[in-house]
């Protein structure tokens, strides 16, 4: 008898008011597939029409947050996005303002690997809290193209952003808490602790009076030009796509995903062809 292969999404009520979730991929390091992010939307959306929800935790299962999107397949997208050139950037920055629009708080709880699409993810949300020995990073930037949703100068600043940019390194949560990607960082055994008793504190607020200081903050950064400049980055993501090292590089995927990430990440001695 076949065994039923476990959810892709972990839900649980860890305090009064408190909806968390859990990538529930750790074996795939929390690699995001489609058939994931259409469970995290789904639980996402749910939790925000639940009136006994008031913040949402959002955190990874086993040894990191999220690896990024699952290059071994990632299946129909969850929901539509306009076909043609650019198509994937576009769905990915859509899918960034579903959590930056939802009426109640989302909070990320970043350990161990937060790499590209697990980094725009954790973007996506409210607050951020993080292991001090998280990494945060988007090493596609050396073979494939410009991030999918090009949040980097809006929140490290200009120079941290460059510099991860053009060499594809990580930060460690100390520092991506100094540049400001993060609220703070935690040793590792205290984040859960600390960031559950942010999410109770949160609670305690008027959800209605809350939503309106969420919007508060975001209607601020929109001004600035954010969503917009957002949404001009998805050209620049597509362009990337029909480099000759971009092509090369999606070859040597479909020839075998591991050789062609530590070929990537070899010379560089980082990420899975380095420390772990």
């Amino acid at each position: 008898m076949a065994m039923t292969p476990p959810p892709l999404l972990l839900t649980d009520d860890p305090a009064p008011g408190v909806r968390r979730l859990t990538l529930n991929r750790p074996d795939k390091r929390n690699a995001l597939s489609n058939a994931l992010r259409g469970d995290l939307f789904a639980a996402l959306e749910a939790a925000d029409q639940d009136p006994e929800v008031r913040v949402v935790v959002l955190r990874g299962a086993g040894s990191c947050f999220s690896s990024g999107y699952d290059l071994a397949g990632l299946g129909e997208l969850p929901f539509h996005t306009a076909g043609g050139q650019g198509q994937w950037a576009r769905h990915v920055v859509e899918g960034c303002f579903r959590i930056w629009d939802l009426a109640k708080p989302v909070i990320a709880q970043v350990h161990g690997w937060c790499l590209a699409g697990g980094s725009e993810l954790a973007f996506a949300c409210d607050l951020v809290y993080v292991a001090e020995d998280a990494q945060i990073g988007y090493p596609a930037v050396r073979t494939m193209s410009p991030p999918d949703n090009q949040f980097h100068a809006w929140i490290f600043g200009m120079r941290a952003a460059m510099e991860m940019m053009l060499t594809g390194d990580s930060v460690s949560g100390l520092e991506a808490a100094r540049l400001g990607f993060a609220n703070r960082a935690y040793p590792l055994e205290m984040l859960e602790d600390e960031t559950l008793a942010v999410a109770t504190r949160i609670a305690k607020v008027d959800p209605e009076l809350a939503q309106l200081n969420k919007r508060l903050v975001h209607r601020q950064m929109e001004a600035m030009g954010l969503r917009a400049g957002l949404r001009a980055g998805t050209d620049l993501h597509a362009l990337g796509w029909h480099t000759p090292a971009s092509r090369a590089f999606m070859q040597s995927l479909r020839e075998g995903i591991k050789p062609a990430l530590n070929a990537r990440d070899g010379a560089f001695g980082d990420y899975g062809a380095g420390k772990t």
